[in-house]
């Protein structure tokens, strides 16, 4: 197509220097005649397939021989750079500079010699005195050489012709100089032609994949350097060939057919082709011509794929036995990119009560209560450096709302190239384990402890026992003055103070056995009320009771449980009398999962430390109000009697609230009222 371009571009050029011949006066003399003859002979020699430097040779040589000049120069522009190409004639001892200063300044005439007419003049008018004198040129005659577009492709330089050229001798070179821009035009299109098919086999040749074309004959019309080194051929050896006959991917020879054809009728088609022990790609494209048969061809673009298709294959089942082991494991995972946001949830975060619209694209800050959010803030940061977090304890919120303790751990998920790009969060819950833990932490304690006062407690009740029997004496003594008998009196309370205290010592140690039978837990709470009820009316105390009158027995001992119920109250009392505003107690019992309930509601100041309420000797009252051992005495009874205690602040209003949990007797139904204890 390019080809055709130069061929409609050359008549056009040459018609032009043929019409400047026939412009030419008619003297048809014996000079004329040998001058038109040199033409014809240059024309035919300003081949466009014979190279740059050929090309510039035998142009300046015929001109040099037609003009009788003593030297031809030729400079040819390149790209924005202009050199000379061909030089007949002495040129003496010209260095690379010379050259380059005769080319520069050859492109700068170049535009001044635009209107195509040819311009004589002195070298050094031309060309500066300088390089005149270093090219020892004398007289000039320049022409241009100029593409279709009427750019400059360089200029032919006549140099000391002897004479004076003759208006002939000057169309005749300007003849020539179109004639040779035509040649030099069509040589660069050929060059660039020829390049382009070079790269184009080249990069045919350099595809790895192979690649066959054939015509509807299954005849080898091309193929590519890979294909045919497979074949043990050389391209030019399988042009021609039976395809069938080539056993191509390890087909069976079968001549005149292709096996990589499968519809023939199709412009396009693609398929897998298994051969052996591997798995081919085949991919097809058919151009078919109306008008021309040998213009109809068959492309076949064959692929290796068998190692992609193996990858795939252990992909899927790494991919499977990944995705099983973390949907099966009893942790929570998480995936997080670097914002903190969920990217992934294992199928365990279902089970726990979450959906994956809940999760994906969340921040997982937002599970974690506000309080704890530094801290999980800090992990993260930690994580994102490199450095994996374990086991940290966060109280985390469940799918269905409820709070619950989690053991979180943060590792670092890294790029190949060592980046991290995401976070990755094992959840466990330790929620039960770790209110068990607690628990047995206490009870151990609870246990050593009581031991320990139990020991102490026996100890000072020997000498406490003597102290107050002597001043029971003394002060049944008549010859004990009265005013002394006042200080014994004095020391008599404080030691049965101290007595009191001993006995609740050695009732914190559950050295005091228990009875146990079936209780009215309703009256019990009743009766308890009933001691405090004057204090409370007279402090303006505001009680609110809501019994469940159908609420089941329970096995216990009356006398502690009273205790245990008057202790919460006199708390809650205590409580009350620290704020200025009206006090309010209510009591409610119920029964849920198989146990008892009661529940003492104040709307007092609150507690500080709720996780250390039920410790020995922990209290927030005055010295001298308050031992510290009375809610202690309530936890151990209650576990005695196989039941919880617990304490906490309302979330709805000020004060807080005190729940004892005691097991209801399963065969109650079955008790008479003789065995019932009111």
């Amino acid at each position: 197509m390019v080809s055709g371009i130069g061929e409609a571009r050359k008549p056009q050029t040459s018609m032009r220097a043929l019409k400047r011949i026939e412009e030419i006066p008619a003297r048809l003399d014996g000079s004329f005649e040998s001058l038109l003859a040199q033409f014809s002979a240059t024309a035919l020699e300003l081949n466009p397939s014979v190279g740059a430097a050929e090309f510039a040779r035998r142009l300046t040589t015929r001109a040099a021989q037609m003009l009788g000049a003593r030297a031809v120069a030729l400079a040819l522009g390149h790209d924005w750079q202009w050199k000379v190409e061909g030089l007949s004639g002495p040129a003496h001892r010209w260095d690379e500079a010379t050259r380059q200063r005769l080319a520069d300044v050859l492109a700068e005439l170049a535009v001044a010699l635009a209107g195509g007419a040819p311009r004589t003049g002195t070298a050094a008018s031309l060309l500066g005195r300088d390089l005149a004198d270093a090219l020892e040129w004398h007289e000039l005659t320049l022409v241009r050489l100029a593409g279709t577009e009427s750019a400059p492709l360089g200029v032919l330089c006549v140099v000391d012709p002897g004479r004076k050229l003759t208006p002939t001798e000057q169309q005749l070179l300007v003849a020539l100089a179109g004639h040779a821009s035509v040649a030099l035009e069509n040589m660069r299109l050929f060059g660039r032609i020829e390049r382009s098919r070079k790269h184009w086999v080249e990069d045919f040749d350099a595809i790895s994949d192979y690649i066959i074309v054939h015509d509807p004959d299954s005849r080898v019309l091309r193929l590519n350097r890979a294909l045919a080194d497979a074949l043990g051929l050389s391209p030019v050896e399988a042009v021609g060939r039976d395809v069938g006959q080539l056993k191509l991917v390890g087909s069976p020879a079968e001549p005149g057919v292709c096996p990589l054809c499968r519809n023939r009728s199709a412009e396009q088609e693609d398929f897998i082709y298994p051969a052996g022990d591997r798995t081919y790609l085949i991919s097809t494209s058919r151009r078919d011509a109306a008008e021309e048969k040998e213009d109809a061809r068959t492309v076949h673009v064959v692929k290796d794929i068998t190692d992609r298709r193996e990858a795939e294959r252990r992909y899927r089942r790494e991919r499977d036995f990944n995705r099983n082991i973390l949907n099966n494991t009893q942790s929570m995972i998480l995936v997080l990119d670097t914002a903190g946001l969920i990217s992934y949830a294992n199928r365990r975060c279902q089970g726990a009560g979450y959906s994956e619209k809940e999760l994906l694209g969340h921040s997982f800050a937002n599970l974690v209560p506000a309080a704890r959010r530094p801290v999980l803030k800090a992990a993260f940061v930690r994580t994102l450096d490199g450095n994996a977090v374990e086991n940290l304890e966060l109280p985390v919120l469940r799918g269905n709302g409820t709070p619950g303790q989690f053991a979180v751990s943060l590792s670092p998920m890294r790029y190949d190239q060592g980046e991290i790009n995401s976070v990755v969060v094992v959840m466990a819950d330790i929620t039960d384990a770790s209110a068990f833990q607690s628990k047995m932490m206490h009870t151990e304690k609870m246990a050593a402890l009581g031991q320990l006062v139990s020991g102490v407690a026996h100890e000072v009740n020997n000498p406490l026992a003597a102290i107050v029997g002597f001043t029971d004496l003394l002060l049944e003594n008549p010859a004990v003055p009265e005013e002394q008998k006042q200080e014994l009196r004095v020391i008599l309370q404080e030691a049965q103070r101290t007595r009191v205290i001993v006995q609740n010592l050695l009732s914190f140690a559950r050295q005091m056995p228990a009875q146990r039978e079936p209780v009215r837990v309703n009256s019990i709470v009743r009766q308890t009320l009933q001691l405090r009820a004057y204090d409370f009316v007279n402090h303006g105390i505001e009680l609110a009771e809501r019994y469940d009158e159908g609420l089941r027995l329970a096995i216990g001992d009356p006398h502690q449980l009273q205790q245990v119920f008057l202790n919460i109250l006199n708390n809650a009392y205590d409580a009350i009398q620290e704020t200025r505003r009206a006090g309010k107690i209510e009591i409610a019992t119920a029964k849920r999962d198989g146990y008892v309930e009661v529940a003492f509601r104040d709307n007092g100041p609150g507690i500080k430390h709720p996780e250390k309420i039920f410790e020995p000797f922990y209290t927030t009252k005055e010295v001298g109000r308050g031992t510290g051992l009375g809610l202690s005495i309530c936890y151990g009874i209650v576990r005695a009697h196989g039941g919880e205690i617990s304490a906490s602040n309302n979330s709805d209003g000020p004060g807080c609230t005190f729940l004892v949990r005691l097991p209801a007797l399963a065969h109650a139904a079955n008790l008479t009222a003789a065995e019932l204890t009111v």
